[in-house]
This record gives C-alpha cells, structure tokens and sequence, in this order.
C-alpha cells in the first residue's frame, strides 16, 4: 500500500526512553559488563516482509497487540485524536483520502487526488466517484470540506488549528467570528473543492501548507456541536468510516474490534475482523511467544533480545518516522492569544545550561547496552528517513562531560558548598525537575542511568513527581505547562511531512518548549517559502534551521530509531515498505489461531 500515513502531526506516543541506575560517580564504568557485550542488530538485515506458506482460511480475525502501560484514549476522530495508541487504532479504519509515493509526496491513487496551481497559490482535490461510507450514505465533497470547518471552528478543542492550517484564505477570520465562511474553500461539485492559500510551498505535495488529508462523516457530524465532539458517540463509540473496517465494538481503553467494511472502496477485506488489543509492555515478549497476537505494534525496541529467537515470529524492521528528545520548559502557551510566550525567568532559560545538560548524556552507550543497534545517537531534528533535507554532517551533541562542567562553570553554575552539585548564579540550591514517563524496567533503569549522567557532571536532577509518570498523565502535564516540569523526554511522530512548522513555530501547541523568536520564525517560514520550490534552496534552508535549533539547544535530539513489528507466521503476507505496504483488504490468514 502506498501509504497513508501522511499527516503532518501524527503525535506519537510520547515515548520515554530510560537508562540504566549506576550508583557512584562512574556511571559509564559501572554499567559495564555482560550487557555490554551484546551483539548489536544489523538492522539492514531486518526484513521488509513476512511471507508465510500455506492455503488461506476464509474469513478470519486478526489479532493485534498494542503495546501501553496506559489505556488508550478512545479519541476515533482524525481530527481531535492527540497520541499514537489513538492513531495505531485509527488506522484500521482510515478516512484518509490522499496515498503517498516516493519522498512521502501526495500520489493520485488514493479517494482524492491533488492539483496544484503554484502560481494561483490554489489547489484543487477531486474524489472518486460511487463511493459509500460504512453505513451506506454517499460520500461526497462535503465530507472532505467539512474537517476544515471543524478545524476552524471557534470551539474546536484539538491541536491542529495552527500556523501552518491558518494558511488557508479566511480560515483565521472564520476562526474569530468576523466571517460565516471560509472564504478559501470553495464547493465546485459533488466531487471537486477547491482551496486558496496564502502561499504555496513544496509542503503542500507531503499535506503541508493547510491542506488536511481526511475526510470526516457530515452526515453524522453536522448536528454536534464542534465542542461536544469530543465526548459523543460519534467520536467514542461507532465512528462512520470509508477505511477497510469499521468499529464494532471497544472495551474501553483497553480493546476495539473492527468488522470489515462490506462498503469499502478497494472491496471488501478477506477478514471477517480485526481485534485490537492493549498488551503491557512487561508482558509482550511472552504474549507474542506464547502465539497471542498476530501483529504487535509499538514493541519495546530494548526487549529485542526477548523475541529475536521466537519461532512463531518473523521480526519486520524499517526506520522510522520519529525521533526522541529532550525537551526544556521554557515558557507557557497563551490559548486565548493561540501561541507560545517564552519567560524570560524560566529555571532551563540559559542556552549553557542546556547545552551542558546534552553533553553530559551518555546516549551512546544507552544505544548500544539497552537498544542493541535499534536506536542510534540523533544529530538533528529532522530523521535521515528523510534523505533529502537530513545532513548527515551536523554533529549533534557527542557525550562530553568535560565539556558540560566547562559550559556550566562558564554560565556561573558552580559547587559552592562541596556537596557535589552546582548551585545557581546567585548561589542559592539548584535543581531540575525531569518528566519521563513509566513503562518496562528498563526504561525506569535508563532515566535513573541519565539521573547519574547529569550527577557526574554536578546536575542534580529529580523526577518532578518523584516518580515515572503514566502515559496520559504525562501527556496532560507537558502539555499543560506543568510549573514542575523543568524538562522532559518525549519522541516525536513526524508524519510523512517533513516541514518542522507544526512542531516548533509560534502557533503550535504542540511546541511544548514553548520556544520562540523571530529568527525562529524566519528560518520556518524559509522552508515552507515559494522559494523553497527550488529543492536546493529548501535543502539550505533545512540546515540553516537544524543549525540555529542545535545552537539554541531547546529541544536535544536523543535517538533515531528503526521500528520492529512482530509477524506471527499464520499471517499469509505482511509487507511494512513505506512504498509497498500491505493493504488492509488484502490481509490473510492461513491457520485459525496464531502459531504457538
């Protein structure tokens, strides 16, 4: 399947990635020992795809282990839904209208194909015809503007009225009130809109620029009120869909089953069902061992050596569309004025300090002791699955803790008392509260070995609540500005848009830094700029804003990450290429029950 998976702000988990607990000050030597030895995975050598003999069942039910500590959320709109456990489910039941083919661009093999008049800064999406939703009703033009609408709406509670969304002629002013349409979108037919911009930049062939890429049922959203989206049953309970199945029913926050869609536009899947499950992660090794679940999404990248051996199991890899990071709290997000305030008073607001918080990480040796190869040492924001705009010569920030005692020492952060942490300028007891967020003994291990990192080098760093945090506690949290929160460690979904605009300008709410400036401004706006037609200009124009957020160190890069996706061997074909994935209608199964 040329895939789908294009939106810009698809919000991963916010995955937490945690170290080793090493008591004493040398934290590298102490960690030293068997685990240092493992063999690393050659990840060139994961395959693509799981081919598996045998004749194909009729029918059938896929079983699909979501791997959470947290129940998730039940957000089943594309639209308000805000972490990747929503999306991972979603997907099964995908109003995406817009495939993707080489370098993430938009192709014109999926519902809606796309034309763009550069010189106009108009684009024009037409729908196949004779389409039907899940439940029968026609689906139409209507139902591609409408999101639109939702997303402009005063009331809209979710996060993707943004910078780049306010792009769109008259979406601001509908926003405000002060127009009763958005003078941009314009109805043609039953088939056809089309859509003035402000500007048009390449973003707009990966669904940057404004333009969404989902469709949303009119016809059983209309009489909702935008803010009360959110908790119907439209949204929770049974969702309309012109994906390949439909929602079916859902144990809340831990289980959804999915009947195929006899309406789906490819035809109808060979499966009877999909049933999607949450798994914990301590448990998901000996659940996919024991041949519980046929696909297993999200499995913790540090318990490879758990499945490697696994008979039952074809382990499937691909690089991934995400990166971790360290995040610094400088400022707060004004939601009446919809954008990020920097305090200029804030504990993280001292550039040393930050960058003497990165040199101090032993993200190395994390990489290679807890992550055996699946994960290596980012050098920027921007992951090299991205292979035209990612610089593989920027060096990033290289485990150096003399270097982080000399930035700290230079920005007046010094030992006073000898009780082996440094106190603040004025001499007064210095600490910084870390948000990270609970999962498998590892990652409990892996933040306390960073908590010692920062130790050796005179940080002294606490968990803000004492403790990891519950996955969608963490979520309300970082993203409420939490006054206890100093920094955090998350990991970002990209999407198949590269453009860093929804993440990091002034407008998004999913800046949770909360870092901005002009400059700032300048450089995104360079790489979304008509200019930026010409590949090598927005090439420049990436390195120039992966060297000004490095210097600026609000936001580290830790990992880049290869994704592994575990493939019981009763799955007939299972095919994860971002250029060739397996569509949904196509899936087979050639024995009734998992391979024990």
């Amino acid at each position: 399947m040329k895939k789908k998976k294009w939106l810009l702000l698809s919000l991963v988990c916010v995955l937490m990635l945690a170290l080793a607990a090493c008591g004493g000050s040398d934290s590298k030597d102490k960690s030293k020992g068997e685990d240092t030895k493992k063999e690393k995975v050659d990840t060139s050598k994961l395959p693509f795809e799981a081919k598996n003999d045998g004749d194909s069942i009729e029918g059938g039910t896929l079983k699909v282990g979501l791997v959470t500590d947290s129940p998730f959320q039940g957000i089943f709109n594309w639209e308000l839904y805000e972490d990747g456990n929503d999306k991972d489910i979603l997907d099964y039941a995908s109003n995406s209208i817009f495939d993707t083919k080489e370098d993430f661009l938009i192709a014109d093999t999926g519902l809606g194909q796309l034309k763009v008049d550069e010189d106009a800064n108009k684009a024009t999406v037409t729908i196949k015809k004779d389409v039907k939703w899940s439940d029968g009703k026609p689906f139409t033009i209507d139902d591609v503007i409408y999101p639109y609408y939702i997303i402009a709406d005063k009331d809209y509670t979710g996060v993707r009225y943004d910078a780049d969304f306010q792009n769109i002629v008259g979406a601001k002013e509908y926003h405000d009130g002060k127009a009763k349409e958005i003078s941009g979108i314009k109805k043609v037919d039953d088939y056809t809109m089309e859509i003035s911009f402000k500007k048009v930049s390449p973003a707009i062939y990966s669904g940057g620029d404004g333009l969404w890429g989902y469709a949303a049922p009119k016809h059983q959203l209309k009489d909702i009120k935008i803010k009360d989206l959110i908790k119907s049953d439209a949204v929770r309970k049974n969702p309309v869909t012109v994906g390949a199945f439909v929602i079916d029913n859902i144990v809340k926050g831990e289980s959804v089953k999915f009947k195929a869609n006899p309406n789906y536009f490819k035809g109808k899947p060979k499966l009877d069902s999909v049933v999607v499950e949450v798994v914990p992660s301590s448990s998901s090794a000996a659940a996919i061992k024991a041949g519980k679940y046929d696909v297993v999404k999200n499995y913790p990248a540090n318990d490879y050596s758990a499945i490697k051996d696994a008979s039952n199991t074809t382990i499937l890899g691909r690089p991934e569309l995400a990166y971790s990071y360290v995040g610094f709290k400088l400022g707060k997000y004004d939601t009446k004025e919809g954008v990020s305030v920097m305090n200029d008073t804030a504990k993280m607001n001292n550039v040393n300090l930050r960058k003497a918080v990165a040199y101090a990480m032993d993200i190395e040796q994390v990489s290679d002791v807890y992550y055996e190869g699946l994960r290596t040492r980012a050098n920027s924001l921007i992951p090299p699955v991205f292979s035209s705009f990612y610089d593989d010569s920027l060096e990033g920030y290289k485990y150096d803790p003399k270097q982080a005692k000399k930035l700290l020492e230079e920005a007046g952060y010094k030992d006073t008392n000898n009780d082996g942490y440094v106190e603040d300028p004025d001499g007064k007891e210095f600490s910084i509260k870390l948000a990270a967020m609970s999962g498998s003994d590892k990652d409990e291990k892996i933040i306390q070995f960073y908590i010692q990192n920062w130790k050796d080098v005179g940080l002294k760093v606490e968990l803000s609540t004492g403790r990891l945090i519950e996955f969608n506690s963490f979520y309300d949290k970082v993203q409420a500005d939490d006054k206890d929160i100093d920094m955090f460690m998350a990991a970002w979904g990209t999407g198949t848009n590269p453009s860093p605009v929804g993440l990091y300008g002034k407008e998004a709410q999913f800046n949770f830094s909360r870092f901005v400036s002009d400059d700032l401004t300048k450089l995104l706006s360079d790489i979304d700029s008509k200019e930026a037609m010409d590949l090598e200009y927005r090439g420049k124009a990436f390195r120039a804003w992966q060297e000004y957020m490095s210097e600026q160190a609000t936001t580290i890069p830790m990992y880049f990450r290869t994704e592994i996706i575990p493939v019981n061997k009763r799955v007939k074909n299972y095919n994860i290429d971002y250029l060739n994935e397996t569509e949904l209608q196509d899936l087979e199964l050639v024995a009734d029950e998992p391979v024990k």
